[in-house]
């Protein structure tokens, strides 16, 4: 069964390009993912599903067996929690960004919890729990080298010494970010384990959460009660370097405009940065930099085309790209043939390391001009 996303493009014929998502994939690496940790496995579905598209991603994620999901912020997780409704009657749904993404009314009336990330939000919470008349469920966040959002040493200190602080309050998970977990052999790595494990032992007894994505591949004792994958879910290689062990969900392939033939000294786009070196044969397609195909691919990027990797020409504009299909049949160019631009051939971290980026970077810049065809559910 496949079925196209409503907010996206509503007729392939008329689109540039064709995002076909297998949620079949996306389940299959949750459940690979949950087999490695002895623990509970959650599901990151932050920034729409990494761009995937929330409300069908959540749902596939609930029926694979996720039953805690992560957001950044808390109109994300209201909408999760919508999508959800008809699938499990009770998913618990963090807001990773804390009560800095909204009042702690709004996070009891959609029955949100929040990820504390200070002394101040803990106290806000304490209140509306007092407020309320009952405990609140929430994750305490400890930095424990990120030095971004968290309980930073200072603020650790004063709660270990006032636990009482935490009245009132249901502390779910005692939770931290690693930094490095892509690079097995960071040591900070082992600092973050070394700092995570002393702060819990100063703190009232909870479950933990630290292992992301890759956190899951250093091995058990990242583990701990829950892991929190995101990236990994959508294909996305949590061990760069090594075989990717997550299966590929997207494919991505862009509509061929028209076909030029040049010769030298012609140049191709913007700056004139191409220049034919001979006849050349040169294929425009209809993604640019406004579907989140991103320009710094200009001249470095390649696609492949009925078997055959072609090179990205010139400069990717806002919404067409030129490629050098010179060596490809002129049947499997002509005007309406597809791009495989994401693939099998070449995947999101494979255009990611060409544009200099991440991975992550190409999967949550999918644009929302793509006529989007959903399989596998």
């Amino acid at each position: 069964m496949s079925e196209t996303e409503p907010a996206a493009t509503d007729n392939a014929a008329r689109a540039g390009a064709i995002l076909h998502i297998d949620l079949a994939a996306v389940q299959a690496n949750y459940r690979a993912l949950a087999a490695r940790t002895n623990g509970a496995c959650a599901a990151v579905v932050k920034a729409d599903a990494y761009g995937l598209g929330t409300t069908r991603v959540a749902p596939a994620l609930a029926r694979a067996g996720a039953t805690t999901f992560f957001t950044a912020l808390l109109d994300e997780a209201i909408a999760v929690r919508h999508s959800l409704a008809e699938i499990t009657p009770a998913p618990v749904v963090y807001v990773l960004n804390g009560l800095a993404a909204g009042p702690a009314t709004d996070f009891l009336t959609h029955d949100i919890t929040p990820a504390l990330n200070s002394l101040g939000e803990i106290e806000t919470w304490a209140a509306a729990a007092r407020a309320a008349g009952r405990a609140l469920p929430a994750a305490i966040h400890i930095d424990t080298g990120m030095n971004r959002l968290g309980l930073p040493p200072a603020e650790m200190d004063v709660l270990a010494a006032e636990p009482d602080r935490l009245s009132g309050i249901d502390v779910r998970y005692m939770m931290s970010h690693l930094a490095c977990a892509e690079d097995p052999d960071h040591p900070l790595n082992s600092e973050q384990l070394a700092t995570f494990t002393a702060a819990r032992a100063r703190l009232p007894k909870a479950p933990a959460s630290l292992a992301n994505s890759s956190g899951i591949f250093l091995g058990s004792a990242y583990h701990f009660d829950l892991v929190r994958p995101g990236a990994a879910l959508y294909g996305i290689n949590p061990t760069p370097g090594r075989s990717n062990p997550m299966k590929q969900v997207i494919h991505l392939q862009g509509k061929i405009l028209q076909v030029r033939e040049i010769d030298a000294p012609r140049t191709v786009g913007y700056g004139a940065t191409h220049r034919a070196a001979g006849p050349t044969r040169v294929a425009t397609v209809a993604v640019g930099y406004a579907d989140g195909y991103l320009r710094s691919l200009s001249s470095c990027g390649s696609a492949w085309i009925g078997g055959q990797r072609v090179s990205l020409i010139g400069r990717v504009s806002m919404d067409l790209t030129t490629f050098d299909v010179t060596e490809v049949s002129r049947d499997a160019t002509r005007p309406g043939a597809l791009v495989d631009l994401i693939g099998a051939d070449i995947s999101a971290d494979d255009v990611a390391e060409s544009a200099g980026t991440l991975g992550y970077e190409i999967l949550t810049g999918l644009g929302h001009r793509y006529h989007r065809v959903y399989s596998g559910d």
